[in-house]
């Protein structure tokens, strides 16, 4: 093989470059504003104990979450039943940016001593940043919100970490 066979692959490997630095751009642009805007709208329109957070970490990696810091404020006085009641908070459905541009969509779970789950993490998919719409961002809370009615009490047949 000669030297100049490679030109092929180099082209290809610069074009690679180019697709992620696109995604990167729109995630930046819109798609990261488009997220926060979305979420925030459900964390004012439905005040259950969440926020909306934006994070950064790993260089120019970034995520928008919608986590559970809280217990609702309209159930406070039945938690006053039970002295003993804990609020578990610490999960969240989360949208990051990953390193080749594209949006992770993960849930996680609260960390639980007693808990025999093998992972905190349940994984929603990975769209290219220009997939990401308010319906599916809607579509991706509404599966959050049921994955954590099931986390809250787990069905007999799939009881969660005992």
């Amino acid at each position: 093989m000669k030297i100049e066979h490679l030109e092929e692959r180099v082209n290809d490997y610069k074009e690679s470059i180019r697709t992620v630095v696109e995604k990167k751009t729109v995630w930046k642009q819109t798609t990261k504003k488009l997220i926060h805007s979305i979420l925030t709208t459900i964390e004012n329109q439905y005040p259950i104990g969440w926020e909306v957070q934006e994070l950064s970490w790993i260089g120019n990696n970034e995520a928008v979450n919608i986590n559970f810091y809280a217990f609702p404020p309209e159930l406070i006085d039945c938690t006053n039943q039970i002295p003993a009641y804990q609020f578990i908070g610490g999960s969240a459905l989360v949208f990051s940016q990953m390193h080749n541009g594209d949006v992770y969509i993960f849930i996680m779970f609260p960390l639980v001593e007693s808990s025999s789950q093998e992972s905190n993490i349940q994984e929603l998919g990975v769209f290219k940043p220009t997939d990401i719409s308010e319906k599916l961002i809607v579509e991706k809370v509404d599966e959050f919100l049921k994955e954590m009615i099931q986390w809250e009490v787990p069905s007999l047949k799939n009881r969660i970490g005992f």
